[in-house]
């Protein structure tokens, strides 16, 4: 078994499992490929990239210990943090099932005045989009989001948007989802 830099698990054939086959029709969620990708971000020492908890006030835990009654405490802000080559990166992860859209319901209001005050004080703000129905997932920069709400009355915003605006990242073995590339891009073009 290959332990480098995280455990790889071998499947029935005795073979390595290829992105296609550990990832995509397994279940996983677009956040599971981002905290394996964060994770190996960290192990690598290139970026330091967190899941933000969401702060729960607990009411009460029945007899076996568990959380029987509790409220969030907050609303939350983006589901990501952290530091990329100096720069603070803060990030929502998004999934829909829809072939043709993105619906602007699936992000609440909070989140988006959050990445664009992120955005106006020199941080870099995006969202990363899986329509998982598609297979197909896209980092979507929020200066982009915000120029295509300011221009268009739509309560979605069409996959061609992505395809044409966004980044599509396609998942690999290491990192599995490489979206510091197109970080990298970001920067590059500031």
């Amino acid at each position: 078994m290959i332990r480098y830099p995280f455990q790889i698990e071998k499947n029935k054939e005795n073979k390595l499992k290829t992105p296609s086959q550990s990832y995509k029709n397994r279940g996983l969620s677009l956040e599971s490929m981002i905290n394996d990708t964060n994770k190996y971000y960290k192990f690598i020492d290139k970026a330091l990239i967190y899941k933000k908890p969401t702060p729960i006030h607990i009411v009460k835990i029945d007899k076996e210990n568990r959380i029987s009654d509790a409220f969030f405490e907050k609303p939350s802000t983006t589901d990501y943090n952290g530091i990329y080559k100096g720069k603070y990166i803060d990030f929502e992860a998004k999934e829909t099932k829809s072939k043709t859209s993105f619906a602007l319901k699936n992000i609440h209001s909070n989140q988006i005045k959050h990445l664009l005050m992120v955005d106006e004080m020199g941080g870099i703000a995006f969202i990363i989009v899986s329509f998982t129905a598609l297979d197909k997932i896209f980092i979507y920069f929020i200066k982009d989001f915000k120029k295509y709400i300011d221009n268009n009355d739509r309560s979605s915003i069409p996959l061609d948007e992505f395809i044409k605006n966004g980044r599509e990242i396609t998942p690999s073995i290491y990192p599995v989802l490489d979206y510091l590339s197109f970080v990298d891009e970001f920067i590059m073009n500031i």
